[in-house]
């Protein structure tokens, strides 16, 4: 086995749901997984009985898990939109949320926020503020996808406003 295989922690997922640390030799629970994403700590978790990876599976139901309670981070529209880009434009949804959540990581990296209730503080005063700036952000990314489409003629039209495609159309047609 490798350096880097012996360094991530294996969790094993048994039949009976129950996941078990093989590091510390006991039982875990989805909280305690989600307590070593929280701190970085390398780990797979797989299928005791297959060896299959299943880390996305369980990645999955703690997501589930915190939307279900409190105060989501995803509403139904935005379900339905990300459920809407499977398939050809899958790959470059994913990239683009990726790198967006890296930023805003990279962000209170270097803002030195590293105590959670400090930049839950911050953050709380910043909502309206953040949420116009991700608003403007999400409407320049899509201008330049749009643009980019344009420049290329893959989608002629679909640049303008909905008012001015309808425009187009019925030009078209005459």
């Amino acid at each position: 086995m490798s350096k880097s295989q012996d360094s991530i922690r294996t969790i094993k997922k048994y039949p009976n749901r129950r996941l078990y640390d093989s590091h510390t030799s006991s039982h875990v629970t989805l909280a305690d997984i989600r307590r070593l994403v929280q701190e970085e700590e390398p780990f797979q978790v797989v299928d005791a009985k297959t060896g299959e990876d299943i880390t996305r599976s369980i990645l999955l139901q703690i997501i589930q898990e915190a939307e279900s309670g409190g105060d989501p981070i995803f509403s139904s529209d935005m379900l339905k939109n990300i459920i809407r880009f499977y398939g050809p434009f899958q790959g470059v949804l994913g990239s683009y949320l990726d790198e967006s959540i890296q930023s805003m990581i990279e962000v209170q990296t270097q803002a030195g926020m590293q105590s959670t209730k400090a930049w839950s503080d911050f953050m709380q005063g910043q909502v309206p503020m953040m949420q116009d700036m991700m608003r403007q952000y999400v409407e320049q990314s899509r201008q330049l996808y749009l643009n980019t489409q344009n420049m290329f003629g893959l989608f002629g039209g679909l640049g303008g406003s909905p008012e001015q495609n309808d425009k187009d159309k019925k030009d078209g047609e005459e």
